[in-house]
């Protein structure tokens, strides 16, 4: 049998490109830069472990199971075993299988070779310990029996042993793969053998995971006339479990056992909605969450939200924030998160603040704002509105917390499971959908506090009006078609234009129906207290909030301009009374601010020190004869009028005078120098974002046309490494294939992130990502974002390299 990797890099080469392309499309972490320059490269990186497990959470719940079906037949194997293990034998089931298959082969986990047999990736079989309840087959659980064991079960069961081992153990795998003679055989073991026989061919059987450490195992009662027949096999000398091969399992399970195969998607109820109704809630919904946004992010530019030490957002704070904005604690979290992650806010210090970018967006239409949420929450790796356990963490990505990538495939699944739903027809519960999605996507996250899959996404989505009268919203169709204009669109049809008006009511309120725009926003926070937002926004006028507007600056008279320009009629005269009331109180009484107050009994000498040039500086300003009050701190004003000769005192807090004793200085402890480490990168060169890729289709001609290999450098034949790093790389990092030392060495030089697969001194191994590399052999010295800190890797210690996730 070839190797895995000679065997996919051939299919590969016989591909046309337009079937290579959908390859290259579906599996693009494998053709980041630097492309690879054939397809036994592109076949390599195709199945690195964790290539192959970025793939598994897109598959469907079929071609999944048509995966873990070929694990448990150890593939190769015919399409028709695979066919009679799964009984997809009549129409609907056989398309399945059919689109399954295809779906594996897009996939590149799963491919025929040119003898009719279907083989699978390496990585794929690992991802399951035991397939369908199976163990291994029996020629690998025999593999370090003796010639003499092997002697004596085949004489146990009636056959004449061969001359060789080799020969000896196929004569027993091709007994035990007829269930005819396993069963024959079976069915003269004494009872309890059968009893144990039966219990573990069991599919929902599963071993006992406590085992004695350095001691034998006791075998079952039993066991000992199925071990003497290769029926049950353990390790040499009695140590290690009771093992049942993956033939005899299949055989004792009977020709009426199938593996599990949900060809159909789940039957959702549906109820009639036309594509209007749909246009109707989704713009509802979406008008009314990009309202609460501007309102929330509104707050957050105010008085920006503290942070706890151990990181992100409490609940006290989200509480606060909730009530200031007037919105649910669950829009609070949407908004904070995506805001985040769309770069409308940062972590500053103790505080999450809103950047420069929030300015641009805030003076912006609602359908311009929304996008960019929409685009932030698509890529979100986790759920903002999940109830957690933990509220000392209550928004985790503002605590810098490890995205998890089965949020981003729940939402994946969940859209596609709505697109699948047939034209002018949406579910009759939205919660329905979770079935569908589960189906889509069997792999995604699934919520602890969901009572059914899918439902804290749902309930996201519907907010974000991307799922609306249980159908798919032409919101949430151009996100998941990933078409930035389409989503352009979508969002300027269904949400208004901002209000630029505002209705005036005699009872002192400002109402705003629509999203309201970003300067009377501005205006009506300024002079009035927000009572609610949404759909429609109410403003009340008081003393205290006109109080507000007079102490920033403004005049009675501005204030009652502004709001008649805004205003859809004449202002109320209450408004405008209240306005003129207000100012006649606002100022009679004044509060002058002092670092220090200066005084004494001789008003000649104070009138003196007031009119001193050199102690202008200190702010000084008479309040009576004998009082000046300066705005400089006690310490340098007594500083100053010493060194310009005059002799004052300071007063402690009772009045008394101050006694100054001078103390001795004290030299502080030396600071160690700091070790030598890399400087941390900025936040761009520490994010996970790679370079742009080739184009599919471009990328696909070019490989169609190379050669199946390309010759790997060897400066003792000629052929040179491409770059000086590379070649230093593949000379310190013996453990990695040329593939990887390439994209090593173009993390490098370009400065991009990477992923690498690290082992540390003590035999740990560990995934990191890792940016603003630099080379310096035997080290590599680098920021990890698993530790949030710089660390030195050993060149020779590190076993993979990847594209980050």
């Amino acid at each position: 049998m070839k190797s895995g990797k000679s065997t996919l890099a051939a299919w590969l080469h016989r591909l046309g490109a337009e079937d290579l392309e959908q390859v290259l499309a579906a599996r693009p972490d494998a053709v980041s830069p630097p492309e690879p320059r054939s397809v036994s490269e592109l076949a390599e990186r195709l199945q690195r472990p964790g290539s192959v497990a970025l793939a598994l959470p897109r598959l469907t719940l079929p071609a999944l199971q048509a995966a873990e079906a070929l694990a448990a037949l150890s593939a190769p194997t015919s399409r028709e075993a695979l066919t009679d293990l799964l009984d997809a034998t009549v129409d609907e089931t056989a398309r399945g299988l059919e689109a399954a298959l295809q779906t594996l082969s897009t996939y590149a986990l799963v491919w025929p070779d040119g003898e009719g047999t279907l083989r699978m990736a390496t990585p794929l079989r690992q991802a399951w310990d035991t397939p369908l309840g199976l163990d291994q087959p029996l020629a690998t659980l025999l593999k370090d029996t003796t010639s003499e064991e092997l002697r004596r079960m085949l004489t146990a069961l009636g056959v004449r042993p061969p001359g060789t081992k080799p020969q000896r153990l196929a004569s027993l795998v091709e007994h035990h793969s007829d269930p005819a003679r396993v069963a024959a055989v079976v069915a003269r073991a004494p009872a309890e053998t059968r009893k144990l026989l039966e219990r573990k061919a069991d599919p929902a059987y599963r071993p006992q995971a406590f085992v004695l450490f350095g001691g034998q195992s006791t075998p079952d009662t039993g066991a000992h006339w199925a071990l003497e027949r290769g029926l049950l096999v353990q390790g040499r000398y009695g140590y290690g479990p009771v093992r049942m091969p993956a033939e005899v399992a299949l055989a004792l399970r009977g020709p009426g056992w199938h593996a599990p195969f949900d060809a159909t998607p789940p039957v959702t109820p549906l109820v009639p909605v036309s594509p209007a109704e749909v246009d109707s809630e989704a713009s509802a919904a979406a008008t009314a969450f990009a309202a609460h946004a501007a309102s929330v992010l509104s707050v957050c530019a105010t008085t920006p939200p503290a942070r706890l030490k151990s990181g992100g957002v409490g609940t006290r704070e989200l509480a606060r924030i909730g009530k200031a904005a007037r919105c649910e604690e669950p829009v609070v979290r949407l908004t904070l998160e995506t805001a985040y992650k769309a770069g409308l806010m940062a972590r500053d210090g103790d505080r999450v603040a809103t950047t420069d970018a929030y300015d641009t967006w805030a003076e912006s239409e609602p359908a311009e704002r929304l996008p960019v949420l929409l685009h932030a929450w698509w890529a979100l790796g986790l759920t903002p509105t999940q109830a957690r356990d933990n509220d000392d963490k209550a928004l985790p990505a503002l605590a810098a917390t490890p995205s998890c990538a089965g949020c981003l495939h729940a939402r994946k699944g969940l859209l596609t499971a709505a697109s699948l739903l047939p034209a002018g027809q949406g579910a009759k519960n939205a919660a329905e959908l979770g079935p569908l999605g589960h189906w889509s996507r069997p792999l995604a996250e699934a919520l602890p506090q969901d009572a059914t899959p899918f439902a804290t996404v749902i309930r996201e989505a519907e907010l974000l009006g991307i799922l609306a009268r249980g159908a798919l919203s032409p919101i949430g169709a151009a996100l998941l078609a990933d078409s930035t204009e389409e989503l352009a669109d979508a969002c300027h049809r269904l949400l208004p234009t901002a209000t630029t008006t505002a209705r005036f009511g005699s009872d002192l309120t400002a109402v705003v129906t629509g999203t309201p725009a970003a300067r009377l926003v501005t205006l009506l926070d300024s002079v009035a207290d927000r009572e609610t937002s949404g759909t429609a926004s109410l403003w009340r006028f008081s003393p205290a909030s006109l109080r507000r507007a007079l102490d920033a600056g403004h005049s009675p008279d501005s204030i009652e301009a502004d709001l008649a320009a805004v205003a859809a009629g004449p202002l109320p005269q209450p408004l405008s009374y209240l306005i003129t009331d207000t100012a006649r109180s606002h100022g009679r009484i004044r509060i002058a601010s002092a670092a220090c107050v200066i005084h004494g009994e001789e008003p000649a000498l104070l009138s003196e020190i007031a009119i001193h040039r050199k102690l202008s500086g200190l702010g000084l300003r008479h309040l009576a004869p004998t009082v000046l009050v300066s705005r400089t701190p006690l310490e340098k004003t007594l500083a100053a009028l010493r060194n310009e000769g005059y002799a004052p005192v300071a007063e402690t807090t009772d009045g008394t005078v101050r006694v100054e004793r001078l103390r001795s200085p004290r030299a502080t402890a030396p600071v160690p120098p700091p070790r030598r480490a890399v400087s941390r990168p900025s936040t761009s060169s520490r994010t996970t974002a790679t370079p742009k890729q080739a184009e599919p289709a471009e990328l696909a001609t070019r490989l169609a046309g190379a050669p199946l290999a390309h010759p790997a450098p060897d400066p003792g034949n000629s052929i040179p490494f491409a770059t000086d790093t590379e070649e230093i790389i593949a000379g310190y990092a013996p453990h990695i294939p040329h593939a990887d030392v390439r994209q090593l060495a173009h993390a490098v030089d370009s400065g991009t992130a990477v992923t690498i697969e690290y082992v540390a001194t003590t035999g740990s191994r560990t995934i990191r990502t890792v940016s603003g590399l630099d080379l310096d052999p035997p080290y590599l010295y680098a920021w990890c974002h698993l530790r949030d800190a710089e660390r030195v890797f050993t060149l020779s210690r590190i076993h993979g390299v990847m594209p980050p996730a």
